[in-house]
């Protein structure tokens, strides 16, 4: 006896794994030559394998509660790589459902009205590309590092010139190339590496990154190395006012730098999406404030826009980091001394008073505490607000899925309304926080939020949106 039904199954399944295996290379050159990075409702189709695009369009149902097949992308896809298209986003499951919705029809004319925006001649958004360096090589640096090389592109934006280190060791090239080549929680380097022992350098992906070895930012002259006018990202944190963080600004090559962690003083906290005219400045010095603020404070926007904030608590669980201890030892702070992987331990955090940096008008309405938790890497944050009206779980969260999916926050905020979500899945997330709507409570003018967020990789991101603003690189999105 035949099962038809396995049968048709499976032919479904082939059918649309040779669809994703021919918009790869469109993907790819799409984005090489003309700059245009394709999405599905947010999930990037560039540089992933045919099973990554399957599951990117299989995603989507989360978020709109409806299937969309690459078989309802690849002709939008077909007639985009017909155009001459200038640098911008394209969200190919948008375009998909916006089609489906008028009907159908000519699906060129409908690609060619809804991109005329965007079809007005190839370019680059930069003249040449921005020299970028790495001060510090640790667990933010190197997530950098994959972002940056996973979107160098034709190679016309972006450019990671160098990471600046302390040398640990005779091995020490070996070592450095060896931790970005795999990471026990984001796994391995997608593409190549090896190791340049006369240049002193990592070629990751045919990118040249030399190891500068360093015990100061005066010590250093990037001009040497032929880079200049360079964007310095200091991820060691040892420097966090304007006097420390101004000794990078008077080493030779250095032109900017951006502080991947709260900045003291009068430098500006960037939540990207939040508050972006303070990059529109000649700020020499910025700060990308700090992982649980940029995950936080989108959100806290959004609900204050349309429902108004009058006061509230702010509770986060975070992955224990690296200035806790593995086992019991002396610590300089309250509770940090006993075993991380071993203990939750409830610390401070400064995330309500960054809220008050970013948004003025939310000061002295809202208070915050942390609870370090025995995992590696994905926090939780939870927003207990009391609002200025009264609103409804169904009210709230399809406000927050609205913003998710087209509002200036549409690349900080994620939504998801799995009942199966846990900490894990949310590893490698590119947004900055992830409105889990099944978890939300809403009690009349009370409601309680709860945010996952990739406390390395999606800070990371948040972090490259602001070196790209700052040296003229800034995508629409496009169907509008």
């Amino acid at each position: 006896m035949v099962d038809t039904k396995t049968d048709e199954y499976f032919k479904e399944w082939k059918e649309r794994e040779t669809i994703a295996e021919a918009m790869t290379p469109l993907l790819g050159k799409l984005y090489r030559d003309q700059e245009v990075i394709c999405t599905v409702y947010g999930r990037a189709l560039v540089n992933q394998s045919t099973i990554e695009v399957l599951r990117a369009h299989r995603f989507a149902r989360q978020i709109i509660n409806r299937e969309i097949w690459v078989s309802d992308t690849y002709p939008i896809l077909l007639a985009m790589t017909e155009m001459d298209l200038a640098p911008g986003k394209v969200d190919l499951g948008k375009m998909a459902i916006l089609f489906q919705e008028q009907g159908g029809g000519d699906i060129k004319a409908f690609v060619a009205e809804q991109l005329k925006g965007l079809d007005t001649g190839k370019g680059h958004q930069l003249n040449e590309p921005r020299d970028v360096v790495l001060y510090g090589f640790g667990r933010i640096g190197r997530l950098l590092a994959r972002i940056l090389i996973e979107q160098t592109g034709g190679g016309n934006k972006l450019r990671l010139r160098a990471a600046v280190v302390r040398k640990g060791s005779e091995d020490d090239l070996t070592k450095r190339a060896s931790l970005l080549r795999r990471d026990s929680v984001h796994g391995h380097f997608k593409g190549t590496i090896r190791v340049d022992e006369a240049e002193n350098a990592i070629i990751a992906n045919g990118n040249m990154i030399r190891i500068i070895y360093a015990n100061s930012p005066e010590d250093v002259d990037y001009t040497k190395y032929g880079i200049n006018n360079a964007l310095i990202i200091d991820n060691t944190g040892k420097w966090r006012d304007r006097e420390g963080l101004g000794r990078h600004i008077h080493c030779k090559g250095a032109s900017q730098v951006i502080l991947t962690a709260p900045g003291k003083g009068d430098i500006p906290n960037v939540v990207y999406g939040v508050n972006n005219a303070l990059l529109e400045t000649d700020e020499k010095i910025l700060s990308a404030a700090s992982c649980t603020t940029n995950a936080i404070v989108p959100v806290l926007k959004a609900i204050n826009e349309k429902f108004g904030i009058e006061a509230g608590h702010i509770e986060t669980c975070h992955s224990y980091t690296n200035d806790q201890n593995l086992i019991d030892n002396y610590h300089n702070k309250e509770r940090r001394g006993r075993s991380a992987p071993l203990n939750m331990v409830i610390t401070e955090t400064g995330a309500a008073n960054a809220v008050a940096k970013t948004l003025p008008e939310l000061a002295g309405k809202l208070t915050g505490n942390a609870i370090r938790v025995p995992t590696p890497n994905v926090s939780l944050a939870i927003l207990n607000l009391t609002l200025n009206q009264e609103t409804s779980v169904e009210e709230l969260n399809r406000y927050l899925r609205g913003v998710s999916l087209d509002s200036p926050l549409q690349d900080q905020i994620d939504f998801t309304n799995s009942p199966e979500a846990v900490s894990s899945d949310m590893v490698g997330s590119t947004y900055a926080g992830i409105i889990d709507s099944l978890a939300t409570i809403v009690q009349g003018n009370r409601c309680v939020l709860y945010i996952w967020y990739d406390n390395e990789y999606g800070y990371s991101y948040q972090v490259v949106r602001i070196a790209e603003k700052v040296s003229g690189m800034s995508l629409n999105h496009w169907p509008r």
